[in-house]
């Protein structure tokens, strides 16, 4: 690691401090997560990332820093499409709203653990076999079209294979049992459907890391950038699903903007042997189609009647 094993260490131990502090100090106790404290977790998260984006910038240089934005702003817009899907997920294990935090606290935890993981195996193999370029390049423009083409099907979480195994080979527990992931009933440990719901988050989650992480190999190839704009826009994560879980349905044009970044970075692995695009540009057309989304999806919405609005987000 070009970084050194210690700046790996103060980052990971930072993490974790900073999640010990958000499940141990304010979110010890079970409750509903209002808009305004998710707007605020949000905003606290946004700015940590961008003061981390500062950091780089004095200790690494303008180049290193503008990669993790673009790295961090390409994780942070695929999220939203995964904040859908938790959305169908929590909503079709009803799960009360005040327990929906601590599925997702252990989610990203355990999305943290998994994408490093892959981090590592995708630098690993960047390095040894260059050819994984084009790989990695044609999966994401494959991706793409498919995101862009694809029609808007419900998801259905309770199909999941993993779902179904856990529930054939472990012993459940017939209802909630408050926050609690395990139970103990007359001697015997049982799961509680609250875990089962985290089997499928993370199941879903490395799903989508399958995307997201080639999509940040195509704007740096240095592991640590690629891994700690990844972490920030994981940590986010929660905030932003109670932000936005019940407006995601009004950004009527954001899966397109998802589908044209997966393409525009695919293309851009296939090229980079013949073409190397400046990173300042690869950032400014990420922020373009997203601000192009956003804008259009707004004026989509302010058209439409509330009856209208409210059928289409339900689709």
């Amino acid at each position: 690691m070009d970084q050194g094993i210690g700046a790996w260490i103060v980052f990971n131990a930072l993490v974790l401090g900073l999640l010990a502090l958000d499940l141990g100090v304010f979110h010890r106790k079970a409750h509903s997560v209002s808009t305004k404290e998710a707007a605020i977790w949000s905003a606290a998260w946004i700015g940590l990332a961008l003061l981390f984006n500062l950091g780089i910038y004095f200790w690494k240089g303008p180049r290193p820093a503008v990669e993790y934005l673009a790295g961090y702003l390409i994780e942070k817009s695929l999220s939203v499409d995964n904040i859908f899907v938790f959305i169908v997920i929590l909503g079709t294990f009803n799960v009360p709203s005040a327990y929906q935090h601590r599925v997702l606290f252990w989610g990203v935890l355990g999305a943290l653990v998994m994408r490093g993981a892959m981090i590592a195996a995708g630098s690993a193999l960047l390095d040894q076999f260059h050819w994984i370029v084009y790989l990695f390049g044609s999966f994401l423009v494959f991706t793409g079209l498919r995101l862009g083409i694809q029609r808007n099907e419900e998801p259905h979480p309770e199909r999941n294979p993993l779902l179904k195994l856990a529930r054939r080979l472990l012993p459940v527990s017939e209802r909630y049992e408050g926050q609690r992931f395990f139970v103990r009933e007359a001697g015997r440990l049982l799961v509680t459907p609250l875990f089962l719901v985290l089997l499928v988050v993370e199941a879903t989650d490395l799903v989508f890391a399958v995307d997201s992480i080639p999509a940040i190999f195509a704007v740096t190839r240095d592991p640590f950038i690629v891994y700690t704009s990844n972490v920030f826009a994981l940590l986010g994560l929660r905030s932003l699903y109670f932000l936005l879980a019940r407006a995601v349905g009004k950004f009527y044009y954001l899966k397109m903007a998802l589908a044209a970044i997966l393409m525009f970075v695919g293309v851009k692995m296939v090229v980079a042997e013949f073409y190397k695009m400046p990173v300042a540009v690869s950032l400014g057309v990420v922020v373009g189609i997203l601000t192009l989304a956003v804008a259009a999806s707004i004026f989509r919405a302010k058209r439409l009647t509330p009856r209208e609005l409210s059928t289409a987000e339900r689709r």
